[in-house]
């Protein structure tokens, strides 16, 4: 029941989260901004997180799950609001930096209250039920904005945002008997150095690899919007496409346990990045936007897996006592790269559109499948 109510809070708070993504970039794009413009808005999501998810997984530690996710629910709901009350491009950019921070509280603690319910033997199982949370969430979110954004306006389409991701909060003010206390060996190992963490040959690799894995989920959410309204689909058009990638992520997410007895969890994650990184290059190629659902379906099949898997490897390599600090580097390594990209090729896309964006992203997904691959022998999946 644990895993379930977790679950539920999970993906009201990432509608928020993942539709937010969608509407920052379409109203922006509404505000004329420029594709570097729109990259650093992108990276706003990113910067705080990159500086405070190691701590924000040392004080899951430390004092529960329940706080930061209260926390990181109330927050994210007032950073839905700020471009309600103060409209235009430097709300968006204080909205992006806000819905960011609150994120990391709260993803980081979730993950790390899913990790300890139930014994060692459950924990893939209970990942997997809370991925399959995600893609719903990814799913709902786009659609949702799209909706809201066709038939209400942006400002609308926040306040639906707002309402939906402050009920995991209220919820766990006055109900939180199902989150387990912190463990007394989290608390001795707080103040250990997170570099220590980074000397584990398993866990330095699954950082890596997992970093690539959300980097790409991410620059797919906040690019397709742009690469969408510069060929002409409506928002609705682009939120059907965006949620056949979560689609795809729901369906291959239900085989992902059959999957990873039989070829082992590092194989499947090593096929997750390669056919990922080869769908991304199919993306500028297209305009019709049946086609491109079919493609965004295809690279949720790559990216659905890998998300899961990287977290299940995450948690179990870390040391005991510190996995929701593991849990905050993994998402260090993804901010900094999330950061880096949309800077790095924000001016080229205003230059040369979106492909550069696109190929960046192919290359990164199977550049992270080949270095895999060659670490598969090497690394065992089990801690």
């Amino acid at each position: 029941m644990a895993v379930y109510l977790t679950v539920l809070l999970s993906v009201l708070n990432q509608i928020g989260l993942k539709g937010s993504k969608m509407l920052v970039a379409l109203y922006a794009i509404e505000l004329h901004a420029s594709p570097l413009t729109i990259g650093l808005l992108i990276s706003m999501y990113a910067i705080f997180p990159l500086l405070l998810a190691v701590y924000a997984g040392r004080y899951s530690d430390r004092v529960g799950m329940r706080r930061p996710m209260v926390f990181g629910s109330f927050a994210l709901c007032g950073g839905m609001l700020v471009p309600t009350m103060f409209p235009g491009m430097a709300a968006l950019f204080v909205s992006a930096a806000v819905i960011g921070t609150a994120n990391i509280f709260f993803h980081v603690a979730s993950h790390n209250l899913i990790g300890a319910l139930g014994s060692q033997a459950e924990r893939t199982a209970n990942f997997g039920t809370f991925s399959l949370g995600s893609a719903l969430s990814g799913m709902g979110g786009p659609m949702l904005v799209g909706f809201m954004v066709d038939r209400g306006g942006y400002t609308a389409s926040y306040y639906v945002l707002a309402a939906v991701t402050i009920w995991p909060g209220l919820f766990m003010l006055f109900w939180h008997r199902f989150i387990p206390p912190p463990r007394a060996h989290a608390q001795a190992r707080a103040h250990g150095s997170a570099l220590e963490l980074l000397q584990i040959p398993r866990l330095r690799n699954t950082l890596l690899t997992s970093g690539v894995i959300l980097t790409g989920m991410d620059l797919f959410n906040f690019y397709m919007p742009i690469h969408g309204r510069a060929i002409g689909l409506s928002a609705s058009a682009i939120g059907v496409i965006i949620g056949m990638q979560a689609a795809a992520a729901f369906v291959v997410r239900m085989w992902m346990p059959a999957m990873s007895r039989k070829y082992g969890e590092m194989r499947v994650l090593t096929w997750s990045l390669l056919v990922s990184g080869a769908t991304f290059l199919l993306l500028p190629a297209f305009r019709d936007p049946v086609v491109l659902a079919a493609v965004a379906f295809l690279l949720g099949l790559g990216l659905g897996c890998g998300q899961p898997l990287s977290t299940i490897l995450t948690y179990n390599h870390s040391p005991p006592g510190r996995s929701g600090e593991a849990l905050g580097m993994r998402l260090t390594v993804n901010k900094f790269t999330q950061i880096m990209v949309p800077l790095v090729f924000g001016s080229l896309g205003s230059a040369f559109g979106i492909v550069p964006i696109f190929a960046t992203t192919a290359l990164l997904l199977l550049g992270g499948g080949i270095n895999n691959a060659r670490h598969e022998k090497d690394i065992d999946p089990a801690p």
